[in-house]
Formats: C-alpha cells, sequence, structure tokens
C-alpha cells in the first residue's frame, strides 16, 4: 500500500513523522460511457476553446482568473509556497472529548503509520490518547487545500478523520421544518418501548452494499441474455395521524427481540 501523503503530526514539542494512508475502498462498479448507435466507448477530450484542437495532458496548467480573460499560471510548487510552514505538519491546536463533536462534520478516515524512528513516541500518543478518552484537533494541508480534522487512537492505530468546516454545513433556514409539538403520552410511551426492543450493539460487519452484488447478477444475466427477475414490491405507505397509535402496537408485535446492547 502507498501512502498518499508523507509529514509529521506535532502537539506541544513533540513531532512524529508519519505517513497517511486511505482507509477506506470504495465499493462501485466502473461503468463506461458507450454512444447508444454503435455502443463504442465515449473519449473525453481536452479541448483548446480557441483552436478547437485537442491538448495534451503534459501542456494542461492551472490558472486562476482574476479578470475576464487574464489568468495567473499556479505550478504544484506554488501550492506548497502558499503554506510552507504547515504544508507537511499536522499541528494537534487542542483536545477534546469525541462525543462533542457533530457526526455531520465527519468525512472521511485515513490510517497514520509511524516512520520507524518514531514508533515509540507514536505508541506513547496512541495510549495517551486511549486513556484520556479524548481526540486531537488539527488541520492539515491535503490535495490542494486545507482540511479539518481529528486524531484518534483504534487499537494501536491512529485513525484520521477528514472532517467538513462549519461553513460548508448548509443552515437548517433552508428546510421547511415543522416546529414541534408535544407527543401524546401514550404515543411518546410506545415509541420509546419499539426504540428499546430495536436496540443491539453496533456491529458493522452487519451491513454490506446489496445494490452492487443485485448489480453485478443483472449484469451477468444480461450477459447471457437472460432476464433478471425482480420480485415487485408495493410502494409503503405513509403513515396517517390517526393511525399511528396502531401502528406502534402493531410493530411492537411484529418485531423481533433484539440482541442484548
Amino acid at each position: 500500500m502507498k501512502p498518499i501523503w508523507s509529514g509529521g503530526i506535532s502537539f506541544g514539542l513533540i513531532y512524529i513523522p508519519v505517513n497517511l494512508y486511505t482507509a477506506t475502498e470504495p465499493l462501485e462498479l466502473n461503468l463506461d460511457l458507450l454512444s447508444k448507435q454503435d455502443l463504442s466507448p465515449i473519449r473525453y477530450a481536452r479541448i483548446d476553446t480557441k483552436t478547437g484542437k485537442e491538448v495534451a495532458w503534459k501542456d494542461v496548467v492551472k490558472g486562476f482568473r482574476f479578470e475576464k480573460g487574464d489568468y495567473v499560471l499556479l505550478e504544484e510548487a506554488d501550492f506548497d509556497k502558499a503554506a510552507m510552514e504547515r504544508s507537511k505538519t499536522i499541528a494537534i491546536e487542542y483536545f477534546v472529548q469525541e462525543a462533542e463533536i457533530d457526526a455531520k462534520y465527519y468525512e472521511k478516515p485515513y490510517y497514520m503509520e509511524p516512520d520507524a524512528s518514531a514508533e515509540k513516541i507514536y505508541a506513547l500518543l496512541v495510549n495517551a490518547l486511549s486513556k484520556s478518552g479524548k481526540v486531537g484537533v488539527a488541520e492539515f494541508i491535503f490535495k490542494n487545500r486545507e482540511h479539518l480534522c481529528t486524531l484518534q487512537p483504534e487499537g494501536d492505530v491512529l485513525i484520521l478523520n477528514q472532517m467538513r468546516y462549519q461553513s460548508e454545513i448548509r443552515e437548517l433556514k433552508e428546510l421547511k421544518i415543522p416546529k414541534s409539538t408535544e407527543s401524546k403520552e401514550n404515543e411518546l410511551k410506545l415509541a420509546l418501548q419499539l426504540i428499546d426492543t430495536m436496540t443491539e450493539k453496533f456491529d458493522p460487519a452487519d451491513f454490506k452494499d446489496d445494490y452492487i452484488g443485485a448489480l453485478k447478477k443483472l449484469i451477468e444475466a444480461k450477459a447471457k441474455h437472460k432476464t433478471f427477475k425482480v420480485a415487485a414490491a408495493a410502494p409503503p405507505t405513509p403513515t396517517e395521524v390517526s393511525d399511528l397509535l396502531a401502528a406502534l402496537e402493531k410493530s411492537l408485535k411484529g418485531i423481533k427481540v433484539a440482541k442484548p446492547a
């Protein structure tokens, strides 16, 4: 596995050289875009808007338009120069309880591997975070932009969770949300009972991407000129307020007993 970023973690006067690795592997089918007429693959081209000719990748540069028609060209070295001191350092600003961070800020996890010379200091940070129950909050520069992140232990490994900035989260005022109303006592009691009955200990192995599997079966069937049969399911009916109590009672009777949490 090849590291996607190399640098170091700093907190106080401590500096730990590390490598960053992607912790996730997307489950997706690589579908090609084809011409409907003859099923020929569609090729994307980089076209010069003045000459109408295709431009090779080696001749493509990045530029920022500050006035109409006027660009400032940026080279790879320029992105590092913009934040030379921080481009290779994940500086922990402070530590917080993990529960203080709203889940909507989390975006993507990465694994952190220490340099061979920093294994003991890396282990110290892992052990200290584990015993404190806290996570480190930091910023780092990756892929030509700055990211917010947390550092937290998982066993012997440090996990970097890339996060979203508050400015990236849309405000709720864009949504039409009704004002909260008091729930009827008997309905609330049944809803809490239903939640309690359905409560289990979370195990990520309980879940898998069934949609990709179904798509693969459909592709195999079509390749063999067979019909892919799917049982038609009736669309769910929204629960009416007048039927809420009966629906809760029926749910409790039909639900299986959950595994102990």
